[in-house]
């Protein structure tokens, strides 16, 4: 596995001690061999000026971010130790069944693990010496080396919203996801410089047949977009399905030695994975790719009402699932992950966004980095049904309890809404202008000579103002964030402009980003080469609707 050196936080702060102004152009060569220029242009009057303070301040896109604070540790060790061995014990005692998926069985009778049926149970700190194995950083590799990601460590990567059936927007309300759709969210994340990661299902596809809908999708990424990006694992051919093209674009014996991409799996919560799942997992495990194990623990449904019980449970989940690609190949790329929320009793109805799940997503950071494992936890979690105060805050509160528990990868990131059935144009605008943000949030504060600004309170003295001295103007531009979406004017000027509120402003900057998007170079033999493995396996099966 290939490690790449961490970017430097002053690259993510976006600004050098000096505070010397960016290159405006810079040349990027593609994994394919192609040139790509990335370029910022200028645009005059007011609106040009605030464009360019609100894009990236280092003049490129930020291919990840490296936080500059540190995770936020709330639990203590004795209550830690309480949790992880309420875990030991739910393995051990009660144990985990793994159904359809004979390998994994085997594989769990050869590591010393208790095997009655389909159900395994687990001796205490076997699964934690199996993971050993299992690395603590690693980068997934992108069509473009520019946009490739570090993954554990001090790292943190953002991606969209993933599994929505539905979609909606401002004009034509909420409706099933298409394929247009989901190319169109590949291009909203690929034209924002906030994000890392291109993602998975952005949106179903549901007007593509369902065992095919895997080859359109993985092309999708890999056309429209040069990012790392996630494929199927709906099904152990659909994940061999997703690798195969993956080797198509960066080469079998590179894709053997590196990851390329990566597959979300699941938990059938509470205590079952079933062979869709194992097989799916060990399929990435086997070719050396990141598979991203996640419980799905709705409090009160698939794991109890108490924060504790349902973390001890979302522990034991996932460690044996990051266990089994380890047993499939040492060494193998693995994220812990992590899906916490909890439920109203009274309706019995999913809640997201709420501080129960938040908090515990924090004591989830504080488990995956004793076991030593890349984290992803939390997201962008909201029930509401429209982009609205309850969707920012709600959102709000679960994107800062992910960046506080340490989560190196961060899918969920934008466009999540009505707890998670629906994908929204405009939330996801404003969800990326968070993410950008948080971006600055998560550099923390510099000190050097020119943060310092000593020389400032010198050359202004006391009870004179800043506006217009030597440091102001050395800094301005780059000074504070600057939202795209926000509105600050004084409440005069904004009714004078027709009283817009956030989420009308969104639905113009998504239209906008659409028309202006421009698809990454993609080399055409492997353009050609990719077109055919999708027609050639869609040609081999008939189509499947459900």
């Amino acid at each position: 596995m290939i490690v790449t050196r961490p970017v430097p936080i002053t690259r993510i702060a976006g600004i050098s001690s000096s505070r010397r102004r960016p290159p405006m152009t810079q040349d990027l060569t593609t994994m394919d061999g192609t040139a790509a220029r990335t370029t910022r242009q200028r645009s005059g009057g007011r609106d040009g000026r605030r464009a360019e303070r609100s894009g990236p301040r280092s003049g490129t896109r930020v291919p990840y971010i490296v936080r500059g604070i540190p995770p936020y540790d709330v639990m203590s060790e004795e209550n830690l130790l309480r949790i992880e061995a309420a875990a030991d014990r739910i393995l051990w005692e009660t144990g985990i069944e793994f159904r359809d998926d004979p390998v994994a069985l085997d594989h769990w009778r050869r590591a010393g693990a208790k095997v009655e049926g389909v159900l395994v149970k687990f001796p205490p700190g076997l699964l934690r010496e199996v993971l050993k194995t299992a690395p603590r950083e690693f980068t997934q590799h992108a069509r473009n080396p520019a946009n490739s990601v570090q993954i554990g460590g001090r790292n943190v990567v953002f991606a969209p919203a993933y599994g929505s059936p539905f979609v909606m927007d401002l004009d034509k309300g909420r409706r099933f996801g298409t394929i247009e759709d989901f190319e169109n969210f590949i291009k909203l994340a690929q034209a924002s410089p906030w994000f890392h990661h291109s993602g998975g299902t952005i949106c179903e596809p549901t007007d593509v047949p369902v065992n095919k809908r895997h080859l359109d999708m993985v092309y999708a990424h890999l056309k429209l977009s040069d990012r790392a990006f996630l494929g199927s694992v709906t099904a152990e051919s659909r994940a061999e399905d997703s690798i195969e093209m993956a080797r198509i674009v960066f080469g079998r014996e590179f894709t053997d030695q590196n990851c390329v991409i990566m597959g979300n799996v699941n938990v059938n919560s509470p205590l079952v994975w079933d062979g869709t799942m194992t097989n799916s997992l060990r399929a990435y495990a086997r070719a050396n790719q990141a598979a991203i194990i996640v419980p799905f623990i709705l409090g009160g449904a698939m794991g109890p009402v108490t924060s504790a019980g349902a973390i001890a449970q979302a522990l034991a989940e996932t460690m044996a699932g990051c266990a089994l690609t380890q047993l499939e190949r040492p060494g193998a790329p693995v994220i812990f992950g992590n899906f916490l929320s909890s439920m109203s009793l009274r309706s019995g109805s999913p809640t997201f966004g709420t501080p129960e799940p938040a908090v515990g997503s924090l004591v989830i950071g504080q488990l995956a980095r004793r076991l030593g494992l890349p984290l992803r936890c939390s997201g962008n979690f909201t029930t509401s049904k429209l982009p609205d105060a309850q969707a920012m805050t709600e959102g709000t509160m679960s994107m800062l309890a992910a960046v506080h528990c340490g989560a190196n990868y961060i899918l969920h990131s934008a466009g999540f809404l009505d707890g998670l059935l629906s994908m929204s144009y405009e939330k996801f605008v404003l969800d990326t202008d968070l993410c950008g943000a948080l971006h600055t949030y998560l550099a923390g504060v510099q000190v050097d000579d020119n943060q310092l600004a000593v020389d400032a309170f010198a050359e202004v003295g006391p009870g004179n103002h800043f506006f217009g001295c030597s440091h102001t103007m050395a800094n301005y531009q780059t000074a504070f964030w600057d939202s795209e979406t926000a509105d600050n004017e004084p409440f005069e000027k904004w009714e004078q402009n027709g009283s817009v509120d956030a989420a009308t402003r969104a639905n113009k900057l998504w239209k906008k980003r659409l028309r202006d998007y421009e698809a990454p170079p993609l080399d055409a033999g492997t353009d050609e080469a990719l077109r055919d493995f999708v027609a050639r396996r869609k040609a081999s099966m008939d189509d499947m609707w459900y």
